[in-house]
C-alpha cells in the first residue's frame, strides 16, 4: 500500500440509476444520489458509465456531446463533490474529442472539486450477441491508450470501464501498479449480465486481492437498450459485500484497506508473475 494512503476503514457507495436520453434530468439524479450516499457517511461515491446519457443515435449523441471545458455535467459533478466534500468517480461522461469522435472518459473527482484523474475506456463494446442486440462502440469513440491510477487517501485506485472488465491483464497492470480498489462502472446488457456479471468481478477481486467497485446502468432505457444492474462492491478475497436490488439507489459498504494485504499475503500471485514465451516462439 502506498506510504501516503491511511489504513483506516472508510465508506463506499456505488451508483445505481437508469439514465435517459436528456442531459439535465439525468445529471439531477445523479447528483441527487450522490447527496444521498453522501448523508449516509459516504466517502468515495462512485457512478455509473453512462452517467450523463444514454443515447444511441449517433447525430443525437454527437449533438448532446462537448468538450470537457464546456461539458455542465462534470460542471455539476464537480460541484457537489466539493459541497459534500467527497471523492466522487464519475463512471463516465462522453466527451468530444474530435469533430468525430468521443471519448469513454471516466473521472476521479476530489473533495475540493478538482478533477484528480482522467480514464478513457481502452476496451470498444463491439458485438453481436444475436436476436438482433448489436453493439459499435467503436463507431463513435476513439479507445483509450493509458491505463490510469490515482492516489486516494486510502490507497490507490486503478480506474476502468464497462467491457474492459474482460481483459484481464489490465487489471494485472493496474495491480502491479499499486493498485488496491479497482472502479467498473458499467452498463452492461442484460444478456451478458446475467451470464457473466458476478463472476467476472468476483474474478478480478481474487485475481488481484483488490476490492472492486462496479456501479451499474439498470433497466430499460428510453434508447431501447435493456442493463442488467446489480451494482457490486467485492472484497479482496471474493466475497460480494454489498449488492444493489433493481432500480435506482446505492449501495454502502465498509471497506478496509487491510484486508488487501491480507489477502495478498494469504496468496501472494502479484509476486510470482513470470515472463512466458509465447506459442510459436522458439527464443
Amino acid at each position: 500500500m502506498n506510504s501516503q494512503a491511511s489504513s483506516s476503514p472508510f465508506l463506499a457507495a456505488c451508483v445505481q440509476l437508469r439514465a435517459g436520453r436528456e442531459i439535465a434530468p439525468n445529471v439531477d439524479l445523479a447528483v441527487s444520489l450522490i447527496e444521498d450516499a453522501a448523508d449516509a457517511g459516504a466517502q468515495f461515491i462512485a457512478t455509473p458509465e453512462n452517467t450523463s446519457l444514454m443515447e444511441a443515435k449517433s447525430p443525437l449523441l454527437f449533438e448532446k456531446a462537448v468538450a470537457e471545458e464546456d461539458d455542465k455535467a462534470l460542471a455539476a459533478f464537480r460541484a457537489v463533490a466539493a459541497s459534500r466534500k467527497v471523492w466522487a468517480l464519475i463512471g463516465s461522461l462522453p466527451i468530444k474529442v474530435a469533430p468525430d469522435k468521443l471519448a469513454n472518459r471516466s473521472f476521479l473527482i476530489g473533495p475540493d472539486g478538482v478533477i484528480a484523474a482522467r480514464y478513457d475506456k481502452i476496451h470498444m463494446f463491439d458485438v453481436d450477441l444475436g436476436g438482433g442486440e448489436s453493439y459499435c462502440e467503436s463507431k463513435n469513440f476513439r479507445p483509450g491508450a493509458q491505463a490510469v491510477t490515482a492516489q486516494l487517501p486510502w490507497g490507490v485506485l486503478g480506474m476502468t470501464v464497462c467491457y474492459d472488465l474482460r481483459f484481464p491483464q489490465l487489471y494485472r497492470v493496474l495491480a502491479e501498479a499499486g493498485a488496491s480498489f479497482l472502479s467498473v462502472p458499467s452498463a452492461f446488457t442484460k444478456p451478458t449480465g446475467r451470464a457473466h456479471w458476478h463472476v467476472l468481478l468476483r474474478a478480478r477481486a481474487i485475481e488481484n486481492g483488490a476490492y472492486v467497485f462496479a456501479p451499474a446502468q439498470d433497466g430499460l432505457h428510453e434508447n431501447g437498450r435493456e442493463t442488467y444492474g446489480h451494482s457490486l462492491i467485492v472484497a479482496p478475497w471474493g466475497e460480494i459485500i454489498a449488492e444493489a436490488e433493481e432500480g435506482t439507489g446505492f449501495i454502502l459498504a465498509e471497506i478496509d484497506p487491510a484486508k488487501v494485504a491480507e489477502a495478498r499475503g494469504r496468496v501472494p500471485s502479484l509476486q510470482h508473475d513470470r515472463a512466458f514465451a509465447v506459442p510459436g516462439d522458439k527464443r
